[in-house]
């Protein structure tokens, strides 16, 4: 059974197509928003940057989305476009969050009226009256696309499974090992965005430049990324130390994520996540486990190390679909007296002396 080429089929035109689709809407969505609170409020400052951040979150979130699901597409793996429709709802959440804080935000006087103090009333005639629709729709739109999706992985699942077999073979402990390979894979690539768009929320939100904070974030940022880069390479390569480096650091991170997620609610701190506290601590545990859901897959992967698994890593990053063969191509010809189908079997001994004419005895 040959493997469909990259986006050659109905199922992979329609995934992507999905999800470029619900990408333009959503952020046409949050743009109108942004438009819209930009003409009234300054969100270059305290809560109003709440509403900047969630666009560039999004922006974000949609191009990583976009990318993530061309790579799944492109390698076959059928365990990333399931993580990118559990991507998906997250992005769902995240979306239903920034309307109470973006309400949080902007109202600040409810019982101002709203003809005096039109940014920050409430009710019917208010800033956050106008901005609301659009923020409810995105929700909604991300919802309906993701069944779409899950549809659409459900047979690309169909599609994709002959793959493994043609990576692995029929071995059912290399298809295990394989697959958990998969998985660490993955998880590796989400917790790259999950990590930046923590830190580019602190780093927006809340940190203040003066302090020096603010700089070991960023320091943070490229630190990170090269240590997810790292166990990305040693578990392909099967690089034992790197492997043991990449564990070690992190154990160090998952720290880090822990005592980001103690600041959102020790005093002192309460008051300076005041509009944001939601989404971040969404942020932080959803990176927190992750990164140690990471660290355990990561430790199985170790265990398969010298298994001979190596190649098929190496196989899968190189994949590539079957041509098929022209019906009357020159050696495929078809015979007198066999059906055209027979003849389309690629066999072992093509290389071999041709035979001649048999001699019949009578």
């Amino acid at each position: 059974m040959a493997i469909e080429p990259f986006l050659g089929t109905a199922a992979q035109k329609g995934f992507i197509a999905t999800i470029i689709i619900q990408a333009i809407a959503v952020l046409t969505m949050v743009a109108i928003s942004f438009g819209i609170v930009d003409e009234y409020v300054s969100l270059s400052q305290g809560d109003n940057r709440t509403i900047p951040c969630y666009f560039a979150l999004f922006a974000l979130g949609e191009l990583f989305e976009i990318a993530i699901a061309l790579d799944a597409l492109r390698l076959r793996n059928i365990i990333q476009l399931i993580g990118v429709c559990l991507f998906h709802a997250g992005m769902i959440v995240f979306s239903a969050l920034q309307v109470p804080q973006t309400r949080t935000a902007l109202v600040k006087a409810p019982g101002a009226d709203c003809a005096f103090d039109y940014a920050h009333c409430s009710g019917p005639g208010s800033l956050f009256n106008r901005v609301e629709p659009f923020l409810i729709v995105s929700p909604v739109l991300l919802a309906v696309s993701l069944v779409v999706l899950v549809w659409f992985t459900w047979q690309l699942y169909h599609e994709f499974g002959w793959v493994v077999f043609h990576i692995v073979g029929a071995n059912p402990r290399m298809k295990v090992m394989y697959q958990y390979y998969q998985v660490l894979i993955c998880l590796l690539k989400f917790d790259y965005f999950f990590f930046t768009a923590l830190t580019m929320q602190l780093l927006i939100l809340v940190l203040s430049r003066d302090g020096a904070e603010f700089p070991l974030t960023i320091i943070a940022i490229p630190v990170v990324l090269i240590l997810l880069t790292f166990c990305a390479v040693a578990v392909q390569r099967e690089i034992k130390w790197l492997m043991t480096v990449s564990l070690v650091l992190m154990l160090g991170a998952q720290a880090y994520f822990l005592y980001k997620f103690s600041r959102l609610f020790t005093a002192g701190w309460r008051e300076a996540y005041g509009t944001t506290r939601a989404s971040l601590a969404v942020f932080t545990i959803v990176s927190f486990l992750m990164l140690f859901a990471t660290f355990a897959v990561g430790l199985r992967c170790f265990a398969d190390f010298d298994k001979d698994l190596r190649p098929a890593k190496t196989r899968a990053s190189k994949l590539a679909p079957e041509r098929p063969v022209s019906k009357y191509s020159v050696n495929d010809a078809p015979l007198p007296g066999k059906p055209a189908d027979m003849t389309q079997r690629n066999s072992s001994y093509n290389g071999g002396v041709p035979l001649g004419p048999r001699m019949s005895i009578e």
